[in-house]
């Protein structure tokens, strides 16, 4: 029973790294397709912000973390070692604290940008 709930864990924490590697991709893609678009249509009267690029991506990275903490839990929820645990929780903290500037200086950016509008 154990291996079953073992292999079920282990396609779900895949699962979860697939699907943070696919938001990081297409964000990506999204983020260059949209600075490109800006670059060679320098006149064009639609012209978004690098700053809103910026914060697309952001807000994507920001999912992918948690795709892959997720991922990072599911590894290690099945009988873990006391070395798994610590080197989930080092990775946990890292990943955390990384999210949660990355989530400040969004909601920062938002707010200075909600600000500017109105005004």
């Amino acid at each position: 029973m154990e291996e079953i709930v073992k292999s079920i864990t282990t396609a779900l924490a895949r699962g979860a790294e697939i699907a943070a590697a696919l938001v990081i991709g297409i964000a990506s893609v999204r983020a260059i397709a949209m600075f490109l678009g800006n670059y060679f249509k320098k006149l064009a009267p639609q012209k978004i912000s690098i700053e809103d690029i910026r914060l697309s991506l952001g807000r994507s990275l920001a999912l992918a973390l948690e795709f892959l903490l997720g991922a990072d839990i599911l590894k290690t929820a099945v009988a873990p070692t006391w070395n798994e645990i610590g080197q989930l929780a080092a990775i946990a903290v890292l990943r955390t604290a990384l999210n949660f500037f990355l989530d400040r200086e969004l909601r920062n950016n938002e707010i200075s940008r909600s600000g500017e509008s109105a005004s």
